[in-house]
Parts: C-alpha cells; structure tokens; sequence
C-alpha cells in the first residue's frame, strides 16, 4: 500500500486537542498516509522567529506538498507577521477554497437549502500587506490586483466547477468604484467566462451581493472574489450555513496544497475537550479528494454526517430537543469513528469516487504587451494649510514646462480648481499633472517637475505615473472631476 506523505502541524489552542480527533478518524477509515510534523506558531513566535514557522518546516512542507494545519496564535504585537499569510504567499498557495453547507435540521440555521463554495484569490489584493503613513493625519495602503492573478483565480473557479459539477459561477467586485484593480477583475472573469458555455456565469456588486448571500444563498453556486471580499464573506458564509466551527479550508497551489478549519485557536477553550473538531475534519476530508484517496474522504464524510443526524453534537451545536446527546472533543472523534462505513439517511450521502482536485490545471494564456507611455504625474504633497485654493495658486504660478497642473485632490475629491467649500481636506494632497493633449513625456520632465516643486518648499511624499496602455488612459479620475 503506498502511503501519501503529508505535512501536519498541531499548532496552538484548541489545535492540539482537534487536531489529534481529526487524525484517529483518518486512521480509523483507513487512510493511506506518512505523516510529518512540524511545529509552528506561538511557541516559534515567542522563541524570536517572527515568521512562527523554523526553516526545517518550509523543507517538510517543500518534500511533501500537502500541509494539515491545524489553528494557531499568533501573539499580539512584537511585529509578528500572520502564518496563514506567509505561508500562502511563499508556497503560491492562489485559491482558498471554503465549502459553506447547511445541515438543516441537525444543525441551526435560517438557510437550510445552502451549499455554496467560495473560491477566494490569496495572493494579492489589500493582503499584499504594503501600508505607509505619509503624512501626521494620513495613512495608506496599496490594493495590487494583477492580471494573471485575475486569470489564475478566475481559471480555478471554473476548472473547480467544472469537476464537481456546479452549474454556476458568480463574480463580486466592486468595480463601480475601483474601476483600475476591481475593474481588471471583472474583465478577466468575463473573458475567461466566454471559455466555458457550459457553465452559467453572472456578475454581482460585492455589496448587494453580499446582502443576497446573506438573504438567498440558494441562488448562489460557486462565487470567486478578490483576496479581501472573499475573506470576510466566506465567514460570513460559513455562519449563516450553521456554524464558521463547521467549516474547512483548501489553500491550493501549483505545487502545494494547505488544509484547515476557518476558525482560529480559540486559547480560551483550550485544554477543556470541548472543542468541535468538525472544521479540521472538513479541511482534512478536502486534502483526502486532493491527494487522490476520494474512497476514504466518502467514508469519513458520510460518516460525520451520519453522526449529525445520530444528534452526537459539541456544545457550539448542541441544542434541546434536535441533539440527543452533547459530547467533547474525543468523544465526537470516537461516534464518527463508531459510524464509519455507514451513510447518512435523511442528509444526502457524498461521493468522491475517482475524484481528484489535482487534476485541475491552470494554464494562463499569453498576452501581448500593450504599448505603454507616460502621459503625467500624480504628486503627493504634504501641506498643513486646509485651504486648497492657496496650494493650488502657488503651484499653478511655477514653471513646471510641458507639464500643467490639472487639478489637485484631497482624499480622493477635486478640490482645486473649482472646488466646494464644504469639503473638509486633510494634509495629504494630490496633484494631477499632465501634458498637452496626453503626449509621451519621459522621466526627465517628471524629475525637473519635481525639482521645481521642492525648490518652492514644498514637501514631496511620493509620486505616480500616469500611463496609457495602446492609447489608453489607465488611472482613476478625481471624484467631482
């Protein structure tokens, strides 16, 4: 019998306890792994790694390719980076996968017709981490969205529906604003679209349809978002279908693969054998199907549920008069272990025969570069004086050659020319340069532009291109422009 290897991690909390749960009802239903260990967390934090994972981990993790994560603390302050996301990024783990299903009426929940799955890009977005404060009342932080991101996460959603047979696969942006970064989402996901007629595909405002997952999640198939969206609404997913300590995760990679519950470490509960293992289990049946033993994740899945329905509930489940007997951690573990090779009969059985999310392969296409030239310059000022028409007319009276003052923002929102004295403005200014009918200029002309600023006493933060692509203007107007 050829055993799979896996990386497992214990982690910290409640990990230790559901983590051991998880791995005697994979034994018990005969699944065929090597099991490495590796510990991070809390206790690598607090040792001087601000990372919580040693060097000898990444090598486990690099040999065997599938990583069973159980939850882990990461200590407040000190610096100390986020695990999930380090190990996300470094891996090129792009596709978080979260299956959020109802158990009505085992399980509480005002949805009991729900089974969604929420494919969240992982890489990029706000989670890109890159924050400066640029002025005494100014902070920022940059949403990177690129293109073969879109395509990657977009390409996955799709594949992903196309095997486990789901019909439709709906897109949140919020592109109506972010017309840039959440705009190039939905462009890609309406071009790859195209690519499989057989699959529904529609497109929703992440805000009213965030407010239809919360109200209608039937409507729903598959949705892919944005690494931010999708993460908040997988959880809130997750809850309204029952319970976020219900819920597994996949982390898929091209290379590697990580599996774990959503939840966290929750310290507080640690070391009572109360905690539900359920979502560490979900995770682990997801990297059953993933390495290829659909046989076994059947048996286990059924077998949880055929535990549901017994009423053999944790506490966070457990109610009068639906579950008939409210058990601890170990104790759960042993009535699924006790149901195993049995399948459920009120919920509907699953079956993973032959399944294998390994044989989804995302292959980008190739672009051709767009001719790209440099058109003006966003400089971002600081200047204390509220008052825009006082910074717009000393900038205006410089000679800044080729390149005119077009207007200048505030948070956002045209001030100068022409702006409203009711808007309030902080010290952060920005100011639009451009040259005659959007001709090519070069560096040279931005930096004299600079030069000629600075030399008036004032104080540079940073600056932006501003580039078409083919022709093309490729930067945001100023509300109010």
């Amino acid at each position: 019998m050829q055993l799979t290897p896996i990386t497992v991690a214990y982690g910290d909390g409640i990990g230790p306890e559901i983590m051991k749960a998880t791995l005697a009802i994979l034994e018990a239903a005969g699944a065929r792994l090597a099991i490495e260990t590796i510990e991070i967390g809390e206790k690598v934090y607090l040792s001087g790694n601000t990372a919580g994972i040693a060097p000898e981990a990444w090598e486990s993790l690099r040999r065997t390719k599938v990583f069973l994560k159980a939850p882990i603390t990461t200590p407040q302050g000190g610096g100390f980076k986020s695990l999930n996301v380090t190990t996300r990024k470094m891996l090129g783990l792009y596709a978080n996968v979260r299956p959020c299903v109802s158990y009505a009426p085992y399980v509480d929940t005002k949805h009991p017709k729900m089974d969604v799955v929420i494919v969240r890009e992982n890489e990029e977005d706000l989670y890109a981490g890159i924050e400066h404060q640029q002025t005494h009342e100014v902070v920022q932080c940059l949403k990177l969205i690129s293109r073969p991101g879109c395509e990657k996460i977009v390409r996955y959603a799709f594949e992903y529906a196309r095997v486990y047979g789901r019909k439709k696969v709906t897109c949140f942006s919020k592109d109506n604003i972010m017309k840039q970064t959440d705009g190039l989402f939905h462009k890609v996901f309406d071009e790859v679209a195209k690519e499989y007629p057989e699959i529904e595909n529609e497109h929703w405002i992440v805000d009213i349809g965030a407010a239809k997952l919360a109200d209608t999640p039937e409507a729903f198939d598959v949705i892919v978002m944005p690494n931010l969206y999708g993460d908040i609404l997988s959880d809130v997913a997750a809850q309204i279908a029952g319970s976020v300590g219900l819920a597994g995760s996949a982390n898929i990679g091209e290379e590697v693969a990580m599996f774990e519950a959503i939840h966290g470490s929750a310290p507080r509960r640690a070391g009572q054998d109360l905690a539900n293992p359920s979502g560490l289990l979900l995770g682990a049946v997801q990297m059953l199907v993933h390495i290829g033993q659909g046989d076994v994740a059947e048996k286990v899945h059924n077998a949880w549920l055929r535990t549901l329905e017994d009423g053999i509930h944790t506490y966070d489940i457990y109610k009068e008069g639906t579950s008939k007997e409210k058990v601890g951690t170990q104790a759960f573990a042993q009535a699924v272990i006790a149901r195993m090779g049995h399948k459920p009969e009120k919920l509907a059985p699953v079956s993973y025969a032959g399944a294998s999310d390994k044989g989804i392969h995302v292959k980008l296409k190739p672009t051709t570069p767009a001719k790209m030239e440099t058109v003006g310059v966003d400089i971002f000022l600081f200047c204390a004086d509220r008052n825009p028409n006082t910074l717009g007319d000393k900038l205006s009276a410089l000679n800044t050659g080729g390149l005119k003052l077009n207007m200048i923002t505030n948070r956002g929102v045209k001030v100068y020319p022409g702006g409203m004295a009711e808007t309030f403005c902080t010290d952060h200014w920005r100011c639009r340069y451009k040259s005659d009918d959007l001709k090519a200029i070069n560096y040279a002309d931005i930096l004299a532009l600079q030069q000629q600023i600075s030399a008036a006493g004032f104080d540079i933060i940073k600056t932006e291109n501003l580039c078409t692509f083919d022709g093309e203007p490729a930067f945001s107007a100023g509300q109010g422009a």
